[in-house]
């Protein structure tokens, strides 16, 4: 099976040796996503909302690139360095995805990125056309 390289502008650069997504077939795997500002490569927000925002609109962008969106997500996994902040995903994730919703896991984890409280990745099923 081939492997085909996913990378978008609109949304922050790798940070290390892997791809923003990896199309295998008619999945997407979109790698983790943290709180960057595409532009700046700088975390954004103080406030927790604002964090899994840009999380959100990361991963989004990464789907579309791919030729999809984040409501062709059949997984997505969260890391939070305080669970206390679970229920805030669960309203901000109602705002960015409908029914039916993924499958997912949330993570406690002791640290992330650049200091980052949130990251998330995602897998798309994106079946190729024909």
């Amino acid at each position: 099976m081939s492997r085909e390289i996913i990378h978008t502008d609109a949304a922050p650069a790798a940070i290390g040796p892997y791809s923003q997504a990896v199309r295998a077939g008619d999945f997407v795997y979109i790698s983790g996503q943290i709180p960057l500002d595409p532009a700046s490569g700088e975390l954004v927000g103080a406030d927790m909302q604002s964090q899994i925002a840009r999380v959100f609109e990361n991963l989004s962008a990464v789907a579309e690139a791919a030729g999809g969106s984040l409501a062709d997500a059949v997984r997505i996994a969260i890391y939070l360095t305080d669970l206390g902040h679970f229920g805030l995903v669960n309203e901000m994730m109602a705002q960015y995805l409908s029914e039916p919703y993924p499958s997912r896991a949330a993570l406690g984890v002791a640290a992330l990125p650049k200091g980052a409280a949130v990251e998330m990745d995602a897998v798309l099923h994106l079946p190729r056309a024909g």
